[in-house]
């Protein structure tokens, strides 16, 4: 017997766990870009968007 996941939106999503997908894969396309063999952590920084969270109000 197949077991095939029911029509109609019924998937449940963790946006997080999409965010922090999404985060790490511009992490691999960063890193695989990068002229060095390693990206420098104000690289990473910038990709991460870690100074946007710095500066987001309301924190």
């Amino acid at each position: 017997m197949t077991h095939v996941a029911p029509v109609g939106g019924t998937a449940v999503q963790d946006h997080v766990a999409l965010a922090e997908i999404e985060l790490c894969g511009e992490l691999i396309i960063a890193a695989s870009a990068a002229r060095e063999d390693r990206l420098s952590l104000e690289s990473i920084d910038e990709v991460l968007r870690v100074a946007e969270e710095r500066d987001a109000p309301g924190d």
